[in-house]
């Protein structure tokens, strides 16, 4: 798995993923799984969709955090530990897994280390009630996602992916030109072939509705105001080096989109909505 996020950024954005995520799917999902579920989280990063979702759960679950960056998946032990005592609940570390003890039941979690970005088959796929994942399925190709959808037969939630509405206020001549080189700098190889990008949710919603999946979809959007300076900054600084990698022969012009776009950070004027879908398939029985 060749893409790799930074721990500081993905806490940049671990509250504005927790606002856009639709806990109505959530909810759904909640209904469908056992009394004490076994979810296995693909790509979980620093454990952002646990501390969101696990909650919303609220009852008995054990975790497993997969990730291809084994010191992301020790940040996720040492953040979920001190967000579960900031709660008020009891943290305990038999062997290698992580106990949450809250007044709902124990939340178990353990991490597995390893690059799922070739075969999503041979994870631990079927000893588990779930499969969830969070700003996954935009870096993952359409060969990857039909593997996964052939490989499972449980319920499928995949959290905030991009789908390319993304709007900027006030709008800027050149804004069009940024987006399109961003979506050509989305398609590029992240380490599981040619990325789905933007189109990630409508084909994600085919691929499982082939499958024999009831898929429920919701918008996720990121609503960043205009005192979101840190994460207005992120985003403006992302868009233009990818725009500039994907689209070298425009460097200067984006350039000048990126000056503009920071002085309207500086000034308080800037605000922006990134487009995101949430996704659940559940299995017809």
């Amino acid at each position: 798995m060749s893409e790799t996020f930074s721990a500081d950024w993905l806490s940049l954005r671990e509250p504005f993923d927790r606002v856009a995520r639709s806990a109505k799917l959530a909810a759904a999902l909640a209904d469908v799984l056992p009394a004490r579920p076994r979810l296995i989280d693909l790509g979980a990063g620093t454990g952002s969709l646990f501390r969101w979702l696990a909650p919303r759960l609220a009852r008995a679950q054990a975790w497993t955090l997969v990730d291809a960056d084994a010191g992301l998946l020790d940040e996720a032990f040492f953040r979920i530990a001190t967000w579960a005592e900031a709660q008020g609940y009891r943290v305990t570390t038999p062997g290698r897994a992580m106990l949450v003890h809250t007044p709902h039941g124990a939340w178990r979690v353990e991490a597995l280390a390893r690059d799922f970005a070739a075969e999503p088959q041979h994870l631990p796929l079927h000893e588990h009630d779930a499969v969830v994942c969070s700003a996954l399925l935009d870096l993952v190709s359409a060969h990857w996602l039909e593997a996964l959808a052939s490989a499972i037969r449980s319920p499928f939630a995949a959290f905030l992916s991009v789908d390319g509405r993304d709007t900027w206020l006030p709008r800027d001549a050149d804004d069009r030109r940024i987006a399109q080189a961003f979506a050509r700098d989305m398609g590029r190889d992240k380490g599981f072939g040619p990325a789905l990008g933007p189109r990630a949710p409508s084909h994600a919603q085919r691929v499982f509705a082939a499958h024999g999946y009831r898929v429920l979809s919701a918008p996720s959007d990121w609503i960043i105001p205009r005192v979101g300076h840190a994460m207005l900054s992120a985003m403006v600084t992302g868009h233009a080096a990818a725009a500039a990698a994907a689209c070298p022969a425009m460097a200067d012009r984006i350039n000048s989109w990126r000056e503009r776009r920071l002085d309207q950070i500086a000034r308080g004027r800037l605000a922006l909505r990134i487009g995101h879908r949430d996704l659940l398939a559940l299995p017809r029985s």
